[in-house]
């Protein structure tokens, strides 16, 4: 293979386990989110259980998008990590306070409170730093000769700001479909009475970061505004799937809520990789700049090639098994 396939298709692997990562790991976050504001703790029982025996195998697309980044596309290690340390660090920060949180909450009787609070802060800040990263992404890094030469705090702007809060409301929306889909009773009438309020606070916020994302980059301005182009059908895609949400919420739909929630981060997410592509470290440096070395990535292709459908199958499979709703009194532990 050359080595413009090869970097091709390990971008293609990267960007399927980040989209699966935020697909995934996004629903149990906004569970997370959502902890404060649940009517009572037998409600939240059921929402830490509806999530308790999958949060850990959805994390699996978080590690394997990392590595094949790091495998791939070394420089952007060498870049990303000194521009966004101090973000990567409050997501790990708060993926481990949630983890913990899992098993503590239900051992614990007097502090249980406490666990409630590092469950649901954990969550929050995750999703914060993930969307302020994302937001870093888009305005770029000051960068010479594959170095960056930005401070530690320059990823921390009003529109990563911005960012963060949109993602934060992003899994939100997420948490609160799932939970239609998972429960039943007074807590399914709650996360339908919070979905659509959820979802208007999700267009507004998108939509000023759509708004103010041309002004951050001129390269977004120019391949979005300069002419007509396809990838106008990735925001109406995304806004049919935000109508088709809000109808199937109205309609009291179970399942047909978190499906097409699921479709607008999925068509936000391609909106945001074709507003880039094939710029991988803004704002110059491009997939096949900062990629190994062909043998490299071949020699680790194949290893990857043979991990992702054992991933694959036993997620399907846990899926399966944990399938159906969840009920007060019942659960994984």
């Amino acid at each position: 293979m050359e080595m413009f396939d090869l970097t091709l298709i390990w971008a293609g692997i990267i960007g399927f386990g980040v989209i699966m990562y935020v697909l995934m790991d996004g629903f149990d976050l906004g569970v997370g989110i959502l902890f404060p504001f649940a009517p009572d703790e037998d409600s939240r029982d059921v929402m830490m259980n509806s999530v308790a025996p999958i949060w850990d195998g959805n994390e699996t697309w978080l590690v394997l998008g990392g590595a094949g980044l790091l495998a791939a596309f070394p420089v952007v290690y060498s870049v990303f990590l000194p521009a966004l340390y101090i973000g990567v660090f409050l997501m790990l920060a708060g993926l481990i306070f949630r983890g913990i949180a899992f098993e503590f909450r239900f051992k614990s009787h007097r502090n249980r409170r406490w666990w409630n609070r590092a469950f649901c802060w954990g969550s929050t800040v995750a999703a914060f730093a993930q969307g302020a990263v994302v937001g870093a992404y888009i305005q770029g890094f000051p960068v010479e000769d594959f170095v960056y030469v930005g401070g530690a705090l320059d990823w921390l702007t009003p529109f990563t700001v911005l960012t963060g809060i949109g993602l934060v409301t992003g899994y939100a929306l997420l948490g609160a479909t799932w939970l239609i889909m998972k429960s039943e009773g007074h807590i399914q009438q709650w996360a339908y009475r919070l979905a659509p309020r959820l979802l208007i606070a999700v267009l507004v916020v998108f939509a000023i970061i759509s708004l103010w994302t041309p002004f951050v980059d001129e390269a977004v301005r120019e391949r979005w505004f300069g002419h007509l182009h396809l990838i106008w059908i990735f925001p109406v895609l995304a806004l049919l799937c935000a109508y088709w949400l809000w109808r199937s919420v109205q309609t009291r739909r179970e399942g047909q809520p978190f499906i097409a929630t699921l479709g607008v981060f999925v068509f936000t997410y391609l909106g945001l990789v074709v507003s880039k592509w094939p710029v991988i470290v803004p704002p110059n440096y491009t997939l096949w700049d900062v990629a190994s070395a062909p043998e490299s990535q071949l020699f680790l292709l194949i290893g990857v090639l043979f991990v992702i459908p054992i991933i694959l199958t036993y997620t399907a499979w846990s899926y399966w098994v944990f399938r159906g709703k969840v009920r007060v009194g019942e659960g994984y532990h």
